[in-house]
């Protein structure tokens, strides 16, 4: 069965655990398209807006949208339901930490994500209904 990218995208970015980040950049770097960061963005844009993410609706209820940000380490949404504010407090709830700039640590908070194998091997499971 073939997945479209935006699926993808979301199986990939349920696999960032609590208390870590990564970016649009690295997520479409993961999925073999480095020049795909904007429509990682426009993927994730697309979710509906459950606070937190829960569930597993097949509309991606359940992705962790807020450990997405941009490669300089910061928020960068300006989508009204998945707001910078909601964002920025959810990952603080997370153990996630700014600095004075509204900046990220990568050393500390950085997901390292995963190898091309396991990549290909979670594109090709077969998701499960709740």
């Amino acid at each position: 069965m073939i997945i479209g990218f935006f699926e993808q995208v979301y199986r990939l970015v349920r696999q960032v655990p609590p208390g870590k980040v990564t970016s649009y950049g690295t997520i479409a770097r993961m999925l073999g398209h480095p020049r795909a960061a904007r429509t990682v963005g426009w993927a994730l844009h697309s979710l509906p807006s459950s606070v937190p993410p829960t569930g597993g609706d097949e509309r991606g209820g359940d992705v962790p949208w807020h450990r997405v940000i941009n490669s300089q380490g910061r928020i960068s949404t300006s989508c009204r339901e998945h707001s910078a504010g909601l964002q920025h407090a959810l990952l603080e709830t997370e153990g996630i930490e700014f600095d004075e700039h509204g900046t990220v640590d990568w050393d500390r908070f950085g997901w390292v994500g995963l190898s091309w194998p396991e990549v290909e091997e979670l594109m090709t499971l077969r998701q499960v209904s709740p």
